[in-house]
């Protein structure tokens, strides 16, 4: 097919296409709308499900129950309907069932406003769900980088019998640029989806979709087993993109569209001989902290870069492990900052250190 012109929102829902996906049951929230409306002519052509639900609160729980017949599922929305979102998330994991999540942050908290935002770091790493879970969470810095791990997602998902959440912000959402839908990414094996509600054809006994254990035992046994998987996670798909770190002067740890801002910051830092790397978060759950490890002892200063009020900072603190300075430059409720903006929070580090 070769490199096509693409806008975010629908390249998710091309790569979705293109990643497997069965069935999409979503609620129609700006600035996602191009996912369903694409989706809802596409699937429907090729004898694929798409369903528009009610409310958040429906379209999740109807991905609960797709998920549980062992079909490839997925959904899509923006923070305020993620939120809506979180118990049926919760139950999702509780459950281990397999899913996409596509998350296109906007400027909160409420209903706040449609202007992209990273204000839902917490909400995307830490859930509003009950119980010990974890949603795996993968956040692309471009559209490219959005249709690979789109194409992924799903694999990830049935691998790991766990929902898969592919976080973006309105302007990668809205934006348009060159991609290459035909670009290869990594595939798993996928083993037979023999906990699938399917009736008993194919497997004997009754199988059940379900997060319910009245028993304590029983339910610390099943926590103890997805910490374990939990774990599998962290040391298979931690990833991160490590930038000129060698001999920085500072480091600036940024993902998503500010990161995309920051790299022009770097070069413009550079031509007034201040040397800056990036590390890059690719997975923002697993965190990479192993990545804080190549930070070189000569660096002067972390600053944590985010379109937020210093969501991601805490993890930057726990990575660090207090061995260099940790500065903070964030903008929130939607505004975009400029390059010169985290080119000044770096002449002016010492202001921007957080105690």
């Amino acid at each position: 097919m070769g490199k096509v012109l693409m806008k975010g929102n629908e390249a998710v829902a091309v790569a979705a296409i293109l990643g497997g996906v069965d069935a999409f049951f979503g609620y129609p929230i700006t600035p996602q709308n191009e996912v369903p409306e694409y989706l809802s002519k596409h699937l429907l052509a090729n004898n694929k499900v798409f369903v528009q639900a009610e409310s958040e609160v429906a379209a999740i729980n109807m991905v609960y129950g797709a998920a549980g017949a062992g079909a490839r599922v997925m959904t899509s929305s923006s923070s305020p309907g993620v939120a809506l979102k979180q118990e049926g998330i919760s139950y999702l994991c509780g459950a281990e069932l397999p899913c996409v999540i596509v998350s296109v942050m906007r400027g909160g908290p409420g209903l706040g406003g449609i202007q992209p935002s990273q204000a839902d770091y917490y909400q995307a790493t830490r859930g509003g769900g009950n119980g010990d879970y974890q949603v795996i969470v993968f956040a692309p810095e471009t559209i490219q980088e959005t249709i690979d791990t789109m194409k992924e997602a799903f694999d990830i998902a049935d691998y790991y019998r766990n929902p898969v959440m592919v976080l973006i912000d309105g302007l990668i959402g809205q934006m348009m640029e060159s991609v290459d839908l035909d670009r290869p990414v990594k595939k798993r094996f996928i083993p037979q989806k023999d906990y699938a509600t399917t009736g008993t054809k194919n497997h004997p006994g009754r199988n059940i979709a379900n997060s319910l254990f009245l028993d304590p035992v029983q339910l610390e046994q099943h926590n103890h087993k997805l910490f374990k998987k939990y774990q599998i996670v962290k040391q298979n798909e931690t990833r991160y993109e490590a930038i000129n770190l060698d001999n920085a002067d500072y480091v600036i740890v940024a993902y998503g569209t500010m990161s995309r801002i920051c790299r022009s910051s770097i070069e413009m830092l550079k031509e007034k001989g201040i040397n800056v790397g990036m590390i890059r978060p690719i997975s923002l759950w697993p965190y990479p902290k192993a990545a804080f490890d190549q930070i070189p002892t000569t660096c002067k200063g972390i600053l944590c870069a985010e379109m937020s009020m210093g969501q991601m900072l805490d993890d930057v603190l726990i990575a660090n492990r207090g061995r260099f300075e940790v500065g903070f430059f964030g903008r929130c409720g939607g505004m975009v900052p400029e390059p010169e903006e985290v080119v000044d929070a770096i002449v002016n580090f010492k202001d921007k250190v957080v105690e």
